[in-house]
């Protein structure tokens, strides 16, 4: 490899779930049900910083705005969506925003919050570490651990989450040499947190899990023929409707949850 290899946690996600999914370079397409949860998000982003109570609307209505400023394919489909899909999506946006102010509590400046916090380790190489996390709170102080990473999720609760929450554990601990004391996934739609403390086993999961994705990535990007491993991501990959094991796990899934 002569060029860098970034390592995120949704590249994690994919080349251990199916490494099918994770060859596709088909962009991603946009509409009112994927777009909800990055407005939401951008949204409650805005709320860590802005003075004053802002009307959730208002928070989503800008974010809207904001995200729709940006050349890439998210703006392109904010700037041109129908008033209809406006409307739907500035709906259900406010909808997780309400939930996440009735459920969490108010972010006071005490609390250090951050959103959208990048960590990148090293800062460059053959092989680079990332990510952004939605929020966090604290911060490490005379080489004590008191930072919490919380990642905001719509929809359900999904084994992958954890395994996320810990890799931005380890990132986290690979820059500053200190583990976060805790990572939380919050779910919006249920208004609740699934906590975890930091351990020298969540570092080291995290170590195995990432060292594991990077080793398969590299023997698919050397030309190993890629494994079909059926999972969530079948649920939006552009193979789906050829894919007989895909079809058959969500078919599968979704007679579990009649």
């Amino acid at each position: 490899m002569n060029k860098t290899l970034f390592i995120s946690k949704g590249m994690l996600t994919s080349v251990l779930g199916c490494e099918v999914h994770f060859q596709q370079k088909d962009e991603f397409a946009w509409n009112v049900t994927t777009a909800i949860g990055t407005v939401a998000h951008r949204a409650i982003e805005l709320l860590t910083g802005w003075r004053g109570t802002p009307y959730p609307a208002t928070l989503v209505n800008e974010s809207i705005a904001r995200l729709g400023e940006k050349p890439n394919s998210l703006g392109d489909f904010l700037t041109t969506m129908t008033d209809g899909d406006r409307a739907d999506l500035t709906n259900a946006a406010t909808d997780r925003v309400v939930k996440f102010t009735e459920s969490f509590p108010p972010l006071q400046q005490s609390f250090i919050p951050v959103a959208e916090s990048s960590i990148r380790w090293p800062e460059s190489g053959t092989i680079v570490l990332g990510g952004k996390s939605d929020l966090t709170l604290g911060r490490a102080e005379l080489g004590e651990s008191r930072k919490v990473i919380i990642d905001l999720k719509t929809g359900g609760a999904w084994p992958n989450h954890m395994d996320e929450l810990r890799f931005y554990a380890l990132l986290e601990t690979l820059r500053t040499g200190i583990p976060p004391r805790l990572i939380a996934g919050f779910y919006l739609d249920a208004g609740r947190a699934v906590p975890e403390h930091v351990t020298l086993e969540t570092l080291s999961s995290a170590m195995r899990r990432t060292l594991d994705g990077i080793g398969r990535a590299v023997e698919l990007l050397e030309g190993r023929e890629a494994t079909k491993r059926p999972q969530a991501s079948c649920r939006w990959c552009p193979l789906a409707t050829q894919c007989e094991e895909g079809s058959a796990w969500l078919e599968e899934q979704s007679a579990d949850r009649d």
